[in-house]
This record gives structure tokens, sequence and C-alpha cells, in this order.
């Protein structure tokens, strides 16, 4: 409906930032800790431990987060709202036995390639269109359920690599007040939070992933109407916006430069609107900090083995190898620097100096 394409390259950064690390291999201590941003557990598990806070960064897990910006739309304009987030998914290595059974295993290789277990994810969208006037004072709440499931790759008669995900379960409540101000504007509120009361108390946070949305973030879109930048407002809005209250997440102007129909509301906080992915980057690394030339050189470094342990690992680590190794000079030759734009250099007055010692420059220079 809107212009949510022009903003899915550095949305997909937040979806994956961190998902792996380099060197992309599991047995790295980087990879051993992961799911580190936008992570929405369960309530109940999540109060025993003692971390539920407010802060706008969405670095440590919570249950819920809170967006809030600044609208100029009238009644009838349309809201869209596309919440996205990962879905663990566990995938266990099982070996046939001698009686036929499948049992589970670390490692097995299959024809020279090696599988391991692993922990993956699968992204989920959920789109949710209203109008402005139906989300006015109470607003409207919609449940989100995700199903479980398991899928089974076999791997010729040796064994096979099965894929389990657990159901999840949350709300989005959205709603819009008007506000005082100079020209007509409202405050759009929108709450996510991780509804499943499955998981114990007492469960480990590997258990509660399992029933958390991990990379939690979403897109807002608005037809016939326009955000308002939270952080170059107008000056008549500036107080409004200093009064949106972000809470695990905020939000920023993103798709085409200068326009204002498009908001990306991130728990990886953005310093500026528009955010954009580097024009130059050949494909994602996981961290969106753009440092391609160094990490693919580094992956390059790579012995075959551990380039043969990152392809196990998951995936879109593999993919990650497989790109590398194939660049064509020209390709890191562009990761090497680009120039964004040009000014001229002011030209600087002579100062000369004088029989007497002292040091002048021409009139009207200090």
């Amino acid at each position: 409906m809107v212009g949510f394409e022009s903003a899915r390259a550095v949305a997909d950064a937040v979806l994956y930032e961190g998902y792996l690390l380099y060197p992309y291999r599991r047995s790295s201590g980087k990879n051993r800790v992961r799911w580190q941003f936008g992570v929405l557990a369960p309530r109940r598990w999540l109060a025993q431990t003692g971390v539920i806070g407010t802060s706008v960064a969405g670095s440590a897990d919570a249950w819920h987060q809170q967006t809030e910006c600044l609208l100029q739309a009238p009644d009838l304009a349309t809201i869209q709202v596309r919440l996205r987030f990962l879905q663990l998914q566990h995938r266990s290595v099982q070996a046939r036995g001698s009686d036929g059974t499948f049992l589970d295993c670390d490692v097995l290789d299959v024809d020279d390639r090696r599988y391991l277990t692993f922990d993956e994810a699968v992204p989920r969208e959920f789109d949710i269109v209203a109008q402005v006037g139906e989300l006015r004072d109470e607003g409207h709440t919609t449940s989100i359920e995700v199903p479980g499931g398991e899928d089974v790759e076999p791997l010729g008669e040796q064994g096979r690599l099965v894929r389990r995900r657990w159901p999840l379960s949350a709300t989005v409540h959205i709603s819009i007040i008007a506000i005082d101000a100079w020209s007509p504007l409202n405050r759009l509120r929108l709450v996510t939070e991780n509804t499943d009361d499955s998981i114990t108390t007492d469960a480990p946070r590997a258990d509660a992933l399992k029933r958390s949305l991990v990379a939690t973030h979403c897109l807002l879109g608005v037809r016939g109407g326009s955000f308002v930048s939270l952080l170059d407002p107008p000056e008549w809005a500036a107080a409004a916006a200093k009064g949106c209250r972000n809470v695990h997440t905020f939000p920023v102007l993103a798709g085409a430069p200068e326009s204002q129909v498009v908001m990306l509301s991130s728990p990886i906080l953005m310093d500026s609107d528009y955010p954009q992915v580097s024009p130059e980057s050949p494909g994602d690394l996981f961290d969106a900090t753009e440092i391609d030339e160094i990490l693919s050189l580094r992956t390059l470094t790579l012995t075959d083995e551990e380039k043969r342990e990152a392809r196990a690992t998951d995936p879109r680590a593999a993919a990650i190898i497989d790109r590398v190794e194939d660049f064509p000079h020209e390709v890191l030759e562009r990761l090497h620097g680009a120039v964004r734009s040009l000014r001229p250099v002011m030209s600087q007055p002579t100062v000369t100096c004088q029989p007497n010692g002292r040091w002048e420059a021409p009139d009207g220079c200090p």
C-alpha cells in the first residue's frame, strides 16, 4: 500500500543484525550468545529475571515495545503497520542407527558435506490496516498467533535434519489521540506484547527464546497524511515530539528521502532519519555498521576447514562464504571507500612576516 519496499533493505538489516558474527562459525564464542536485539520474551518469565526496564534501546530482553510518533492525517487517512520479527527454529542433526532408527548427534558428514546442530530463524511479517478515525481513543487490538511446526529433510540414507519451531502469541494495539498544536496533529501509539503464558518462571533463557519474538521491529505507513520527524521536528511540533514515549524501540522517517509517509521503528537506535544500507555493500554480513571491506577480507583468510564449519553452521553463513570467494576485483575496490559529496575549499589569505618580525594579514582579516 505504501512505500515499504523502499525501506526494506534497512529493515532487513535490522532483522538480521547480529544473527551471526564473523568468523560465522558455531564454535566461535561470539556465536554462542545470540539474539541480542528486539527480543520480546514471555512476560511471566521475564518478571522473575528482574530485568524489566523502560529504556528506549532494545538491546535487553523485554516483554513489550511501545512506539509513539507524530502524524498529520484526517480521519479518512489509512494507516498500515507491518510487524516483523524472527521465529526461532532449532535444527537437529540425526544419524541413522544400525536398527534404522534416528538418533540426535552434534555433527554428521554426508558426501563431503558437514551438517551441524544449530539454531536458525524464520522471518515473519504481519500487516494491520485501519483508518485514522477507527484508531482514535480506545484504538484497535490485533491478536497474532504463529503456529509451531516440524520439518524433516533427508540426508540420503545416513541421516536427516529435523527443524522444529514453537508457537508464538502476541498482541498489537494501535491508538491515536489528537494533540493541541499550531497545526492539526496526532500522536500514534503502537504497543506490541508477547502474550505467551506457557513458559515457567524458572525456565532457562534458551527455552524462553523458543517462545519469543526476536529482532522485533515495525514499519508504519500512511496514505492521505504524513509523519513528523521526532529527531528534527518543526519548531511548532518540538514540544509534542519531546512528549512521545518510546520503549525498547525508536521510530525514524524511512524510505525515499524527503518522503514522510513511512517510518521504521527499530530496537537498534538510528541517529538520523532516512537510514540507508551502503550502496557499495554487495550483501548482508549481519553487521549493519557496514564494515564490509574488513569483514570480507577477514573472511577470505579463513582456512578451508574454518570455511567448512561456517558453511555447516548456517545456510546464510554459507552464502556469505560463497559470495566473498567469488568477489571480482572491482567489488573489493568499491568497498575500499566512496566519496559521498564534494564541496569547494575556501581560499586562505596569505599571512606574511614583516621585517619587524610581526606577522601581518591582509586588510579585513583579524
